[in-house]
């Protein structure tokens, strides 16, 4: 299926949608702390795929309507997705080269990025420590990255976004 420039975005905007429903889906309470940062993921796949199109701003928009829908100080997703965008931006011709395993590190890595800087907002509003079990979705998300990077994959090509 061919689509025009303006539908390619659609696809896009589409999984950011997926990305944040899922991120509002109800869990029991022993899955909560599990949950993956599936906004991340996606932006992480996006930039990294279509930097020409996803970048900062699209971070910045994501992390503002992630911290609307889920009661966070207003900017502090903003502040991450953003830098995380920043990051795989500049990185995405050596992150398309990489084994699918590598790139899973990689992206633990910019899932912990975002949770230190996440951490470190909660430090400076004076937030208690969360528990250990704070530091669990990056792993979780680490080892969701295969399959997460072959979806998308799929959709792009499908839909032949560029």
């Amino acid at each position: 299926m061919t689509l025009g420039p303006r539908q390619g975005g659609l696809v896009i905007v589409v999984t950011f949608i997926v990305a944040l429903l899922l991120t509002v889906l109800p869990l029991p309470e022993w899955a909560r702390m599990y949950r993956p940062q599936w906004y991340t993921l996606v932006l992480i796949y996006w930039t990294m795929a279509a930097p020409q199109r996803v970048g900062v701003g699209y971070g910045w928009v994501t992390g503002i309507i992630v911290n609307v829908t889920t009661g966070t100080l207003l900017g502090q997703h903003a502040l991450a997705l953003s830098i995380i965008a920043f990051i795989t931006q500049k990185m995405h011709q050596r992150l398309r080269l990489f084994p699918i395993w590598q790139q899973s590190l990689t992206v633990l890595v910019l899932l912990l990025v975002e949770k230190l800087l996440e951490l470190w907002v909660m430090g400076a509003v004076s937030q208690p420590a969360p528990p250990l079990l704070f530091w669990a979705p990056p792993l979780v998300g680490m080892l969701l990255w295969p399959w997460i990077f072959i979806v998308l994959r799929d959709l792009r090509r499908k839909f032949q976004v560029s």
